[in-house]
Parts: C-alpha cells; sequence; structure tokens
C-alpha cells in the first residue's frame, strides 16, 4: 500500500469518506491536494492533520459541481504542483424525498453533483495523466445504493449507479494509458452527514443489527482507496470494490443467526 512519492487530488475531503481518504494516503506516503466546497469549516484543519503527517498538502476551497469549478480546480492543482498520479473523485449531493414527491431541481442537482462532477473531474485529471504518460490511479466513491433500491433515494442510486457504469466504459478507454479506474461502493459509514439523517440512539441501534455488528469508519473506505492507488493493484481497473461489512445481505441471514 505505499504510495511514497506519488501526488493525490481528493475532492470532498473536508471532512467523512474525502478526508478519511486524504490521511490514509497520507499515512501512507503521498502529498495531497484536497478540495471542499466554498466556505468549507473544515478543510484547513484536515489541510493541517495531513501536514502533522508529514506531507506536503494544498487546499483549495471550490465547486466541483460545475464544469467551471472543476477547471478552476485543477488549473489551480497543477499551478501548485507538477502532476497529479492519484485521483480520489469524492463528490456527491443526496437529498431524500419519496419518488412522487421528489423535487425535479433536486433530482437533477443529485445527478449533476454525484454523476455529472465524476464526469468533469475525471475527465480533466485524465488528460493532464495522459499527457504525462506515465499511467495513473483513478478511485470513484460510489455507494452500495447504485445496487441497492432504497426508498426515496431513487435520485442518488441512479447517479451512483450511473457512475459504476461510466467507470467502466472510461476503464476500458484509459487501459492502454495505464491508468487504473476502480470504484468503491462504502456501505453505512459514520460519517457527519450521516448523523442529519439518524440520531445517535438510531445510527447505535441500527449499527449493531448489521451483520458486522456495526457501521463503517471514514479510514475504513480510505484504506480501500489507497490499497487501488497503489502498485499492488496495478492489475486491477474496472473494478467495484464494495466496503460494506456485508451490508448489502444485511437481510439474508437467517433468523436464527440474528
Amino acid at each position: 500500500m505505499n504510495v511514497s512519492g506519488k501526488t493525490a487530488l481528493v475532492t470532498g475531503a473536508g471532512r467523512g469518506i474525502g478526508k478519511g481518504c486524504a490521511l490514509e494516503l497520507a499515512r501512507h506516503g503521498a502529498d495531497l491536494i484536497i478540495n471542499d466546497r466554498p466556505g468549507s469549516p473544515d478543510l484547513s484543519s484536515t489541510a493541517d492533520e495531513i501536514r502533522a503527517l508529514s506531507r506536503t498538502c494544498h487546499a483549495f476551497e471550490g465547486d466541483v459541481f460545475s464544469r467551471e469549478g472543476c477547471e478552476r480546480l485543477v488549473a489551480q492543482a497543477l499551478g501548485a504542483v507538477d502532476h497529479i498520479d492519484i485521483f480520489i473523485s469524492n463528490p456527491a449531493y443526496s437529498r431524500r424525498f419519496p419518488f412522487l414527491e421528489f423535487p425535479a431541481d433536486e433530482f437533477e442537482r443529485t445527478l449533476q453533483g454525484t454523476l455529472a462532477s465524476g464526469f468533469h473531474m475525471s475527465q480533466l485529471v485524465a488528460r493532464q495523466m495522459v499527457e504525462r504518460g506515465e499511467g495513473g490511479k483513478i478511485v470513484f466513491i460510489s455507494s452500495v445504493q447504485a445496487e441497492m433500491p432504497i426508498a426515496d433515494c431513487c435520485a442518488y442510486g441512479a447517479a451512483k449507479a450511473g457512475l459504476n457504469h461510466f467507470m467502466r466504459s472510461i476503464a476500458v478507454e484509459l487501459a492502454e494509458h495505464r491508468i487504473n479506474v476502480n470504484a468503491i461502493e462504502p456501505g453505512w459509514i459514520d460519517t457527519p452527514g450521516e448523523h442529519v439523517t439518524f440520531t445517535d440512539e438510531e445510527f447505535k441501534r441500527e449499527g449493531e443489527r448489521l451483520p458486522w455488528g456495526r457501521v463503517g469508519q471514514p479510514s475504513e473506505i480510505g484504506k480501500a482507496a489507497t490499497f487501488l492507488s497503489s502498485d499492488a493493484a496495478e492489475y486491477i481497473t474496472g473494478s467495484v470494490l464494495a466496503v460494506d461489512g456485508c451490508f448489502r445481505y444485511k437481510d439474508c441471514r437467517s433468523e436464527f443467526s440474528e
């Protein structure tokens, strides 16, 4: 899992899964460029944690939900470093509504923030990887919801399913350039956003009911992202890695095993 001498760009890295990925990459030797939304209260503290690991870190606020914002971020990144070896695509937007009441603008924003932003950022980063000619690693943070139809989440599930297919498509195209492209499907992860939806009591109770007996941690997604970004995963591309503690199969157990 050694990524020493590599430079990684992580979007949505202020907190949660993005932060977990950035910190694990830093722990395994990478220098970081991290991004979060404009006005993020978390970005600078995450950068400080990375620097405390004796790694270089550049932090840029920016809206990666638009093409212009993505272009600005990549230009800032390449103005600060010579090249980007690793790209972790972690932007997402999710709101829960019943299908019959789902606001059209929220549906479109979910697709824009979760799927289209992945296209814009990965295209811009991949172009410089191809131009440099030394390969690279691209990892998309998807979700088990790409496979599981969950009520009130039709937009998010559709966006993540589209992201998985998009990942496989570009993996085929970028293989000749030795750019590995993969995705991670987190299950239920202990992030600040989840605590907005669920109370601490609900979080603890429902987590204990999962097959692994708890929810996952951002660092566990970060370790998977670091593996896929390392030379240890050189022959893995076009794959989806579920890191979910068996969340996808939580309802498949025998009643006698509970």
